[in-house]
C-alpha cells in the first residue's frame, strides 16, 4: 500500500498537481452541506407521502420494471468491466510488481460510491412500491438495507465475473434470474387484468368471479408481499445484507486476480466512454460496441444473395442482424416494457415509451448507413444511387420497428391503458416508415458542432449545439408520428381516420427524407 502510495505521489509531483489541502476539504464540506440543504426538504416530503398502504395494482409491474433495471444495470456493468484504471495507472501501474488490489483501491470505492447511490434509489422505490402501513422509519431503513444489498452484491459479482469465467457464468445466471422473474410478475399481472374484465357472452357477475377465480393467487403473493410484518421485513433486510457483505469480501479478496488484459480492456472501453461523453459523440461508442462484439468471433464466408444492386448493398444489415438472435429476441421482449409502465401507474411514460423504444430498435439496423456517412468515398464506388440505397436500407428499421411498436400498442391495449376503440396494434406498421426515416437520419447526422452559441434562459445556460444533435432524427419519428400523438391525447371515436392518417404521414415523412437526402 505504501509503494503504490509513493508512486502516485511521485506522479503527482511530476505533473505539479497540488496536494488536496484543509482549504480544499473545507470547500467541499460547504458543497455537501448545501446540497443536503436544498435537497433534504424535498426528499423528506417524498418520504413522509409514503406513509400508508400502497396501490395493490402497481405492486406487480412496478416490481417487474424494477428488476429489468437492476438486470440492466449488471448487464451494462458487465459490459463495461466494470473494475476500470485511466489510461496512465493502466498502462504503468497494472504491469508493475505492485500490489495489483492497492492499484485498484481508488476504482474499487467509486464503484462503491456507485453501488451506494443506486441501492438508495433503488430501496426508496422499493418502498413507494409496497407502501408504508406502520413504523415508517423502520420500513425505510429496511427498504434502504435491501436496495443497497442488491447493488452492491450485483456490483460485487461484476467484479468477480472480470477475475474468471465461472463468475462470468453466475453473473449471466442472476441477470437471466431477474429477467424471468420479471416476465413472471408481468405475465401474472397480465392474467389478472385479463381475468378481471367482463368476458364476451357471460354476464358482468359471472365475469367477475372467472377474474377473481384466477386472479385470487396472484393477488394472495402480492398482498403478503406489500402487508409484510415488521419482522419478517427485518428478516429480509438481514438476510440480503449478510449475502451482500459475503459478496463484497469475495469481490475484495479475488481483486488482485483480475487479470491485466482484463484491465486494460476495460480501461480503454472506459476510456472511449468518457471521450465519447465529453464530446458527446454516440457514434463512437457505437463503433467501440460493434469492435468488441466481432474481435473475437470467427465468422463463417456467406455467399452474397443473387438481389438486385440496392437489396444486395442493404443485404449486410439484414445478416448482421440474423448473426444476434438472442439479442432480437430480447430486443422484442423489451417490447412489454411499455404495458408493465401502464400497469404501474406511468401512462404518460409509457405513450412515450412506445415511440422512443420503437425509434431505439430502427436505430439499431441502419449500421449499413451509418458507415456509408463516415465513409462516403466507398459508398460512391459501390455504383448505387444514394436515394435507392436509403430505400433499401430503410427496409429492415421499417420491419424491426413496426413489429416493436406493434406489439407494444397491442400490450397497452390489453392492459387496458388504451381506450377500446379500434386495433391499435395496427399503428405500428403504419408507423414504420418514419421510423425508419427517423434512424436513418440519426445515423447520418454529423458530429456535434459546439460552434453554436449558448442559449441563455432563466433555468440555465443550454448550448445548441447539443440540443440540435440530440434533436436529429426524433423530430421526424415525432412528426411522423403526429396522428398516433393526437389518438394518444384525445381519444376519437373511431381509429379509421387516425390509421389512414398515420399510413399518409409515415410514408410521406420517408419519401420527402428519401428526396432530399444529400
Amino acid at each position: 500500500m505504501t509503494a503504490v502510495r509513493e508512486v502516485r505521489a511521485f506522479v503527482r509531483t511530476r505533473r505539479r498537481r497540488a496536494p488536496v489541502g484543509a482549504l480544499d476539504r473545507y470547500a467541499g464540506l460547504i458543497m455537501t452541506a448545501i446540497a443536503v440543504a436544498v435537497l433534504g426538504r424535498p426528499v423528506a416530503d417524498a418520504v413522509a407521502g409514503l406513509r400508508g398502504p400502497a396501490d395493490l395494482a402497481g405492486v406487480a409491474p412496478g416490481v417487474a420494471v424494477t428488476l429489468v433495471a437492476l438486470a440492466g444495470g449488471l448487464a451494462l456493468a458487465r459490459a463495461v468491466g466494470p473494475v476500470a484504471l485511466s489510461g496512465s495507472d493502466a498502462g504503468w501501474l497494472v504491469m508493475s510488481p505492485l500490489d495489483r488490489r492497492a492499484v485498484l483501491g481508488r476504482p474499487l470505492r467509486v464503484l462503491g460510491v456507485v453501488a451506494l447511490v443506486t441501492g438508495g434509489v433503488l430501496g426508496l422505490a422499493l418502498l413507494a412500491l409496497v407502501g408504508a402501513p406502520d413504523h415508517l422509519v423502520w420500513r425505510l431503513v429496511a427498504a434502504m438495507v435491501v436496495g443497497v444489498s442488491a447493488t452492491a452484491g450485483g456490483m460485487a459479482l461484476a467484479v468477480l465475473a472480470q477475475t474468471s469465467h465461472t463468475w462470468h457464468l453466475w453473473l449471466t445466471a442472476v441477470v437471466v434470474a431477474l429477467l424471468v422473474t420479471a416476465a413472471v410478475a408481468a405475465v401474472g399481472t397480465a392474467r389478472a387484468s385479463l381475468t378481471t374484465a367482463a368476458v364476451t357472452g357471460t354476464t358482468a357477475g359471472a365475469a367477475a368471479a372467472v377474474g377473481n377465480g384466477a386472479e385470487a393467487p396472484f393477488r394472495g403473493v402480492v398482498e403478503a408481499v406489500a402487508g409484510a410484518p415488521l419482522g419478517a421485513v427485518a428478516a429480509a433486510a438481514a438476510v440480503a445484507a449478510l449475502a451482500s457483505a459475503l459478496l463484497v469480501g469475495r469481490a475484495w479478496a479475488r481483486a488482485d486476480r483480475i487479470p491485466a488484459a482484463a484491465l486494460l480492456t476495460s480501461s480503454a472501453r472506459a476510456g472511449h466512454l468518457a471521450t465519447a461523453a465529453v464530446s458527446l459523440d454516440t457514434g463512437a461508442l457505437t463503433w467501440m460496441a460493434e469492435d468488441n462484439h466481432w474481435r473475437a468471433r470467427r465468422l463463417r464466408s456467406v455467399r452474397w444473395p443473387s438481389l438486385p444492386a440496392p437489396l444486395a448493398l442493404a443485404w449486410q444489415d439484414w445478416l448482421r442482424t440474423a448473426r444476434r438472435p438472442w439479442r432480437l429476441a430480447a430486443t422484442f421482449a423489451a417490447a412489454a416494457l411499455p404495458a408493465l409502465l401502464a400497469l404501474a401507474g406511468a401512462g404518460a411514460v409509457a405513450g412515450a415509451a412506445v415511440l422512443g423504444g420503437a425509434l431505439a430498435v430502427a436505430a439499431a439496423g441502419v449500421s449499413g448507413a451509418r458507415r456509408d456517412g463516415d465513409n462516403p468515398a466507398l459508398a460512391r464506388l459501390l455504383g448505387v444511387g444514394r436515394r435507392p440505397a436509403l430505400l433499401a436500407r430503410a427496409l429492415l428499421p421499417a420491419l424491426t420497428s413496426g413489429v416493436w411498436a406493434a406489439l407494444a400498442l397491442a400490450g397497452l391495449a390489453l392492459a387496458g391503458a388504451l381506450p377500446p376503440v379500434g386495433a391499435w396494434w395496427l399503428m405500428g406498421p403504419l408507423l414504420a416508415p418514419a421510423l425508419a426515416a427517423a434512424a436513418l437520419r440519426m445515423a447520418r447526422r454529423r458530429p456535434v458542432d459546439h460552434s453554436l452559441p449558448i442559449l441563455d434562459t432563466g433555468s440555465g445556460a443550454i448550448p445548441l449545439g447539443p440540443v440540435f444533435w440530440a434533436a436529429t432524427g426524433p423530430d421526424l419519428a415525432l412528426i411522423g408520428a403526429l396522428p398516433l400523438v393526437n389518438a394518444l391525447m384525445f381519444t376519437p371515436a373511431t381509429l379509421t381516420a387516425t390509421l389512414v392518417a398515420q399510413a399518409v404521414t409515415g410514408a410521406a415523412v420517408l419519401a420527402a427524407y428519401v428526396l432530399r437526402a444529400r
